[in-house]
């Protein structure tokens, strides 16, 4: 389980007064997903970097209980995941911004999630192709990112997460501009994963998405995050 306890950050700003100090609690069960909506600026963007680790928090702290997230965590006493740089976290997060690399074909784009070194297995690569077919892009493998449309770009990026073996992801407006068809393949396999265990958490304003996948929602207001 992921439980962040009073996870706080603030923004220096030539007038504080305008951004709340930010104070985030709340618990993620494995295979859970929980949904965070909240308006523009209310918080959202800092609570995923905090998460992920490219904000350092002022106080509080992010323990994974149970099962660790990898070998070297500690699951009888719950270690603190803000020591820990983003890569070592065990966590996958998938922002709005698809960070593909532009010189590399998509199955290789895909395949960076399942072995960063690219010594990829004939059962890997099997895996790749049958991914792209399920979300749509079959067929497309060896075509650069630049090659594809915007929405096809975003599959390839939520399917390279989604294909990474992690225990928390981290969704940011992951399904914004896709048609139906598409967004409920994605949907299957963000099911899949919690099926396998893993906790979700989306960032949303689509009740369509919270709807298919989430199991409790909070609402960010004034820096903290409330039930729904």
């Amino acid at each position: 389980m992921l439980v962040a306890d009073h996870l706080s950050f603030h923004y220096t700003r030539c007038d504080p007064g305008e951004t709340p100090d930010f104070a985030f609690t709340f618990r993620l069960a494995p295979g859970e997903c929980l949904a965070v909506s909240g308006p523009s600026g209310a918080g959202k963007s800092t609570l995923l970097n905090l998460l992920a680790g490219f904000l350092t928090p002022s106080d509080g702290r992010l323990i994974w209980r149970g099962e660790g997230l990898d070998k070297g965590l500690s699951e009888e006493r719950g270690e603190d995941l803000a020591e820990r740089p983003p890569w070592a976290r065990g966590m996958t997060t998938v922002f709005q911004d698809h960070n593909l690399f532009e010189h590399l074909p998509v199955w290789i784009n895909v395949g960076l999630g399942l072995a960063p070194d690219l010594r990829l297995s004939g059962a890997q690569r099997a895996q790749i192709l049958d991914g792209l077919a399920e979300v749509g892009l079959g067929g497309l493998h060896d075509r650069l990112p630049g090659e594809l449309s915007g929405g096809q770009q975003q599959r390839v990026a939520l399917l390279r997460s989604l294909l990474r073996e992690t225990r928390v992801l981290l969704l940011d407006e992951p399904f914004s501009g896709l048609d139906r068809g598409n967004r409920e393949a994605l949907w299957a396999l963000v099911r899949r994963q919690q099926a396998a265990g893993v906790a979700v958490l989306l960032v949303s304003h689509d009740p369509e998405d919270v709807e298919a996948l989430a199991q409790r929602r909070l609402q960010l207001l004034d820096g903290r995050l409330v039930a729904l």
